[in-house]
Order: C-alpha cells, then sequence, then structure tokens
C-alpha cells in the first residue's frame, strides 16, 4: 500500500516527538508527511531529514518518483484539502482542539488527537458529536493505553492471581521548572482570553496516570463514575494546580467488584522525580504497572516477585491500521469519556489553594539553562506514594496544607 498522507499541526514543543515517530514510520514506509501546520513555518533544521518518505509510485514509472516535501500552512483546513491528507495529528494548545479537529474532520481527515481532547464536557461533546456526523476515525493520544501490559494486568486480574481487587491508586511524583510555565501564553491556566484551559497536573503532564487507572478497571466511559472527590493545590505562580490527587469510585467496572476506588494523587513539586505508576491492590497481594517503561510487577505473600516488561502498540500505527483493515481503534473518544468527568470536575472546582510560603521552597532547576529553578514541596513524594498505597487524600494524610476545599466532594 502506498504511505498514508498526514499533516501535524503543532511541530514544536510535544510536537517534535510526533516528528520524530512520523520519521520512523516513514522509513516503515507507513505515513508520508504532507503537511505542517504552524504559525511560523519550521526551519529546515527543525523539520531534518526522513520525511518525504520513498517516494510515489506513478502508472508507468519503474521506480518511485521523489515525495515532495511538506507543504506548511497556518490554516489546518486549507493544508488538508490541498495535501489530501488522510490523517491530521493535533498537538496544539488545549483549548484549540475541538475547534481544529472539526475544522480537520470537515475536509475529510481522520484524527490523532493529543490529550487532554478538550478542557470542558460541553466542548468534549460538541467535538465528538460533530466527529460522529462526519464518520470521523479519532484517536486520543494516551500512549499508556497503547501498551499490551494492560491485557497482561487485565488477565491477571481475571485469573486471581491478587485476589479480590480492593481498589487502584496511581502516583506521579515530577518536577518541572518555572520556565516550564512560561513557554506558551496557555502553559498553567484554567483559562485565557476568556476560553478553558485546564492546564493542571491531572488533566495534562499527569493525565496518563488517570486514564491509565481508569482504564485498568474497566471503568473508562463517562458513565462509569460515580463520584469524584478533588483537592487541588499549586506551589507554583500559576493559575492551575500543580499538586493534586482525586479520588474516584466508579461502577460498571471489569475487576470483579459492584465498585471501585481509585485514587491518584500528582505533583510537579516532586524533591526526587520519579517514574509514574499505577497499584492495583487486591485481598491476596498487588501489581504495580510503571506505564511510562511498560512494566509490570507481580507481588503475592508466598511468591516470589515477578517483574515482566511488555510491548506497546503505538497509537498512530493503530490508527493506520484502523483505516487500512478496519482493525479496532485503541482509544476512540468514548473510551476517554471517564477521563473528561474527572477534567470537568477540575474545571468547575474551586480555584487551587495556594501553598503558604513555608509549604515551598526554591532549589535550582532540572533544566539545562544555568539559571533554571523549580519549587519543590518537602514531603510531597512521601505523600503521593501514602495516597497511592492509601487511596487516600493529602487532607487525610495530614499534609499541613491540606485542609480539604468546602465543596468536595464534586460530582
Amino acid at each position: 500500500m502506498e504511505p498514508t498522507p498526514l499533516v501535524l499541526a503543532g511541530a514544536r514543543g510535544h510536537g517534535r516527538w510526533h516528528l520524530e515517530n512520523i520519521r520512523r514510520l516513514t522509513a516503515q514506509g507507513l505515513v508520508r508527511l504532507a503537511g505542517v501546520c504552524e504559525l511560523t513555518p519550521l526551519t529546515a533544521e527543525e523539520l531534518g531529514d526522513g520525511l518525504a518518505g520513498p517516494g510515489i509510485s506513478t502508472p508507468g514509472t519503474p521506480a518511485p518518483a521523489p515525495a515532495p516535501a511538506p507543504e506548511q500552512s497556518a490554516d489546518l483546513a486549507d493544508l488538508v484539502t490541498r495535501t489530501g491528507a488522510r490523517i491530521a495529528i493535533i498537538c496544539t494548545p488545549i483549548h484549540t482542539h475541538a475547534d481544529l479537529a472539526l475544522a480537520a474532520a470537515g475536509r475529510g481527515a481522520h484524527l490523532l488527537l493529543e490529550k487532554p481532547p478538550t478542557p470542558s464536557y460541553a466542548e468534549f461533546t460538541r467535538m465528538t458529536e460533530g466527529l460522529d456526523r462526519l464518520g470521523t476515525a479519532c484517536q486520543i493520544g494516551f500512549q499508556s493505553l497503547g501498551s499490551h501490559a494492560l491485557t497482561a494486568i487485565r488477565k491477571l486480574i481475571s485469573d486471581g492471581a491478587i485476589g479480590e481487587v480492593t481498589g487502584i491508586g496511581a502516583a506521579g511524583a515530577w518536577a518541572r521548572d518555572e520556565d516550564y510555565y512560561t513557554r506558551a501564553r496557555w502553559a498553567g491556566h484554567r483559562s485565557l482570553d476568556g476560553r478553558d484551559v485546564i492546564d493542571g497536573v491531572l488533566t495534562n503532564p499527569l493525565a496518563h496516570a488517570v486514564a491509565t487507572a481508569l482504564r485498568i478497571d474497566g471503568a473508562d466511559r463517562a458513565e462509569d463514575i460515580t463520584s469524584i472527590e478533588l483537592e487541588l493545590f499549586r506551589a507554583n505562580d500559576i493559575e492551575a494546580d500543580d499538586t493534586s490527587c482525586v479520588r474516584l469510585r466508579t461502577a460498571g467496572n471489569t475487576t470483579g467488584t459492584d465498585t471501585t476506588t481509585i485514587t491518584v494523587a500528582a505533583t510537579l513539586c516532586a524533591e526526587q522525580p520519579g517514574e509514574p505508576y499505577v497499584l492495583i491492590h487486591g485481598d491476596r497481594g498487588r501489581i504495580t504497572f510503571w506505564y511510562k517503561l511498560d512494566r509490570v510487577l507481580l507481588e503475592r505473600p508466598g511468591h516470589e516477585p515477578e517483574t515482566t516488561d511488555h510491548p506497546r502498540t503505538d497509537l498512530l500505527e493503530n490508527l493506520v491500521a484502523h483505516l487500512r483493515d478496519g482493525t479496532e481503534l485503541l482509544v476512540p473518544p468514548h473510551r476517554t469519556g471517564a477521563f473528561m468527568r474527572v477534567v470537568e470536575a477540575i474545571r468547575t472546582a474551586p480555584d487551587p489553594v495556594r501553598l503558604p510560603a513555608d509549604a515551598w521552597r526554591t532549589e535550582p532547576g532540572i533544566g539545562a539553562a544555568p539559571s533554571a529553578k523549580r519549587r519543590t514541596v518537602p514531603g510531597i513524594d512521601r505523600l503521593v506514594a501514602a495516597g497511592a498505597e492509601r487511596l487516600a487524600l493529602y487532607s487525610e494524610l495530614r499534609a499541613p496544607w491540606a485542609a480539604p476545599p468546602a465543596e468536595v466532594p464534586h460530582t
């Protein structure tokens, strides 16, 4: 088959990861980068080599004709039309997702849409209903949901390896320099120019922890959530949250229980940043899943710990396979409805509580710049781990700065 032509909207920042992935799949003959949508065109150095592909076969030619260099434009809809792209990858600011997705779909492109899908449930509904009317295939970019470890974990659960599931915790202790929040106008905002953004730790940097826990529980659709409790805090000088926790109760799950408690504790102010993980508690053992590493640890009394590593299906490859032969999409929008319920709860919650000055400190940053600085919250690494271990909120763990908001729980 000919390589599938695609366009990339948003090729800087995280978009550079997509460029490298496109380069990899171009070398395999699966895709061809037909266009790049950026307000400022990429330089030749930014674009790099290996994106034109081996060429396009034409009738009567003994060898493929050279593939053209990707077109560049600031108008995504026009770019899709001019290039004939079958796929549009959208890696743009959160508050632009719905409009760009519908614009590209309206010109015939199917979608790989970065997470979070939208900053509000109303926008999510508007977008998904529009895509359904157009018959557009859409993959949401939760890359961890392509991990084959998820199938292995569900089999361990169904086989009774850890007994009855008693809850699921997730922990993410990351660090971000202060300039992380100045990299773009929308970074660290709850809203911008009258539009929702909701760029908080649970909705963007560590959104995978929430989505992965929900997928393991088999409760990833909107109707699977029965209650939501939130505690949102910020140490950095931003609008959004950087240190937060959420506790969900779900129904309709596949873990063998009537309801599951899921607690996710996360921060971007870690003292010693580590790999985020999901912890599945059972009455006869537990499973730890480091979702960025595709690594699973099974621990049971009377058994040696068992560690296994698993492959992962790339979401763009999965989308191409879906368009070519009907392979089932791994992350269609409706399988992120429960996650969007969490986004909506955060959007409608009171503004995050500013941590007092004595609750955080400034340290050298983790970036390359000698002047880089970051804010850390002493003791937060332990609190994040304890939240996942005990399925507890920060206030229940007696964090001195974590008096729960009066509006909790949000349902």
